[in-house]
């Protein structure tokens, strides 16, 4: 038998379902309304820049370092290659690991790398991060402002690495530049981790620009040649040119690793920058890098970024790891006009998987080389290329 409802009853239970439906929906819109109004806080970003020396990373890095949303460091893996001196191979892991924490604001890794005076200055060139030189880190330059290295390095040093870290918690985005790395396999736990939003910006650059830009300043990398090539003091012209095969090997390895079959974590969180693109096109270039990388440009930036690039200064020994006003473009060919023909031809010998890969072409003969309106860049395409020589591959073999 079933119950049968008074039709009293009936009405007051149709009244009270009634009234119910109103009052949720009435809930469900106001917790539209709050979503829509108060969005939640935005999600740190952390880019990874990964160059090799004298490839235009510090220009690139500063592109980054000047962004009013960045905590910009450059090149923490110095500390690892610096105090434990071994082999690139076998320093991958302290390397990675020194990454992963300090990208999470977390430099209490610096401790196994750094006298007891753990001053903000013995961070690896540290006046180059805008970050370190304002608040909270430090009160001379206002976020919105363009950092002074030499006024940075008078006013800014601070006992401790506290305020360092206060500073990093403080930005949406957290930038590390690194040229202490060979491959992205190593680089695998970090994109997998949750916590991490990371990306990977990429800059490659001709060879033989790069090889002009290290012979001007050769003595600065034997201690780093050292490292690369696992033995030997890294001195000398031969150890230079198998320091720059290591270096076209690994360009290799990272572009193919992201590009041919990337494992899904990896897949739209890589990208990358020929610095020639960079210096031919450069607003056009940082626009689309600052994309990737969830910023937005500024008229602000755009302004510095065009007298950065277009001074008169051509370069000198002195600025190593200066960031000088010059002719980007005029730069980015300088090699054409000043490496000797039979060293640039080696360098196209031992580099020219890399420069195929990545879109360089080789020239030919001294006459091609001098002649300038021969363009040496290819278009950008998709490459599909798979050399990649191992390390025992006899020079005699090269090419």
């Amino acid at each position: 038998m079933r119950p049968r409802l008074a039709p009293p009853a009936l009405v007051t239970l149709v009244l009270l379902q009634l009234i119910t439906m109103v009052v949720m929906f009435g809930w469900y819109r106001h917790q539209s309304l709050t979503s829509t109004a108060s969005p939640p806080a935005q999600r740190k970003v952390h880019v990874l820049l990964l160059s090799s020396w004298r490839s235009g990373s510090s220009f690139l890095g500063q592109v980054f370092s000047q962004h009013p949303s960045v905590f910009y460091l450059m090149e923490p893996a110095w500390h690892v290659w610096m105090t434990l001196g071994r082999g690139a191979r076998s320093l991958r892991m302290g390397v990675r690991d020194l990454l992963h924490q300090v990208l999470q604001c977390d430099l209490s890794v610096m401790d196994s790398y750094m006298p007891p005076e753990r001053n903000v200055s013995r961070l690896f060139m540290w006046s180059h991060s805008r970050a370190l030189c304002s608040p909270p880190a430090c009160t001379l330059t206002p976020r919105n402002a363009f950092s002074n290295q030499t006024e940075c390095q008078k006013h800014c040093d601070s006992r401790g690495l506290a305020k360092a870290e206060e500073a990093c918690r403080s930005y949406s985005h957290v930038v590390l530049k690194e040229v202490r790395l060979f491959e992205l396999e190593s680089l695998y736990p970090l994109l997998r981790d949750q916590s991490l939003d990371l990306r990977i910006v990429h800059l490659v650059r001709d060879p033989r620009a790069v090889w002009r830009s290290r012979d001007q300043s050769a003595s600065s990398f034997y201690r780093d040649n050292a490292v690369v090539l696992e033995q030997g003091d890294g001195k000398g012209l031969e150890a230079q040119y198998r320091v720059m095969q290591e270096v076209c090997r690994s360009h290799v390895r990272m572009h193919e690793t992201a590009l041919l079959k990337p494992p899904d974590f990896l897949r739209g969180r890589y990208k990358m920058v020929r610095y020639e693109d960079l210096a031919r096109d450069t607003l056009a270039q940082v626009e689309a890098i600052y994309r990737f990388t969830g910023l937005e440009m500024t008229q602000q930036l755009q302004d510095w970024i065009f007298r950065i690039t277009h001074g008169k200064g051509k370069g000198t020994r002195k600025e190593s790891f200066q960031i000088t006003s010059r002719n980007a473009e005029d730069v980015s060919r300088a090699w054409r006009t000043t490496v000797p023909y039979e060293k640039v031809r080696r360098i196209q010998e031992v580099c020219k998987g890399a420069m195929s890969l990545l879109g360089y072409r080789t020239v030919d003969s001294e006459k091609e080389q001098r002649q300038l309106d021969l363009d040496v860049l290819s278009p950008r395409e998709p490459y599909k290329f798979s050399w990649l020589p191992s390390k025992t591959t006899k020079r005699s073999s090269n090419g």
